[in-house]
Formats: C-alpha cells, structure tokens, sequence
C-alpha cells in the first residue's frame, strides 16, 4: 500500500481540520473515523501519496503546530485549503476519493443538510459587489459571476452559489451529492467562508 497524508473535514466541526496519515487502504480509514462519539462522518478534501507518510505527517504537522486544538491531536483550526497547499508540497499524486465515501444514505442526507443550513449566505454579509468574479478553489480556471445578494450566473445559467460549486465539482469528476458554496469559491485569495469569519471577528 501507498504512503498518504489525508485532510478531512467534519460538517460537526466548523473551522476544523484532521490532518492524518495511513499506509492502509484510504476509504477504510476514513470509514474507520466514523464511529459513534462523532456526530457526522468525516469527509476527504485532499489526499496524497508521499514518499513517506511518517515524515511528511511530521513536518505538516510541525508547519501547523501553532494552529494545533489539542497536543498530540491530529486536529488543527485551519483551512483545509491553507493545509493542502502545504502538502502539495511533497505530493506524488494525488488520490483524493471522487465518490462520496458515506457509509449510508442516512448520512449523506444528514451532511447534506447541515451543508444547507451553514450555507445561508449573502453576498452583502461579505461586502462583494454585483459583478464580481469569483473563482473555484479545485480548479481557478472555472469561474462565476456574482449577479445579486444571492445568485451567480455559472455556465450562462443563474442559479445559488452552491449549484454553481457542485456542477464545477462533478465536471472535475467528483460524485459528491453536496457541496458548501462559500467554502467552494474564493473572492481576493480567500474562500467565501473564511472571507465571512474574517469580517465577523473584525466586527
């Protein structure tokens, strides 16, 4: 089996990433994760075969250590965008999963969900304009065009931000059933979603 260094998300655990390593089958240890202390499963942003998993899980983990919640907790408040730019870095390939990796409807659904209600956003909360060019951050060459407090024009169609961020997402060959708009779309380097947290805690 391949060395890997994983970043997941939890839609429980808003603002945090597990940054992790397996030498073992990826979807098995991600399944693995998703045991009854934690409210929903977890979900894989980025994934990457390295050349050693131990030492590429070191220094990630050193680079982030003043971003670390807990000592010896594999758990860092970062963006997961910030935490894969930084393993990029060592990455041979890249083996993030295209197919939603939950174990049962029940818990696509409950994501799903959760995604929808952290998803009430407006344009107007995060101070960008009608007119404005946002980018996807899995692929800056696919672009929108926000047309009000709520809508953007994707592919000559109006329709919501997350739409948008899922139709990007499935022509990159991702099955994912749900996306979060305001993480999936960056405006001036930063996503939507850390562009909202920013000009919350300046408030």
């Amino acid at each position: 089996m391949a060395d890997v260094i994983y970043i997941l998300t939890n839609e429980a655990m808003p603002g945090l990433i597990k940054i992790g390593k397996t030498k073992a089958h990826l979807l098995k240890r991600i399944k693995a994760l998703d045991t009854t202390g934690v409210p929903l499963p977890f979900e894989c942003f980025y994934a990457a075969e390295v050349a050693s998993c131990d030492s590429a899980e070191r220094l990630i983990h050193d680079a982030f250590d003043d971003h670390r919640v807990r000592k010896n907790r594999e758990f860092f408040e970062i963006s997961p965008e910030r935490a894969a730019s930084a393993l990029k870095l060592a990455t041979i390939k890249e083996v993030t999963p295209h197919d939603d990796i939950f174990q049962t409807k029940e818990d696509s659904i409950a994501v799903a969900k959760v995604k929808e209600r952290r998803s009430r956003f407006n344009f107007k909360m995060v101070d960008i304009p009608a007119g404005s060019i946002l980018l996807h951050n899995k692929d800056e060459t696919e672009t929108c065009q926000v047309v009000d407090n709520r809508t953007v024009i994707y592919d000559d169609i109006e329709q919501s931000l997350s739409q948008a961020a899922l139709t990007v997402f499935h022509k990159l060959g991702y099955t994912w059933s749900a996306v979060s708009g305001p993480e999936s779309w960056m405006f001036e380097g930063e996503t939507l979603d850390a562009r909202r947290k920013r000009l919350e805690n300046e408030d």
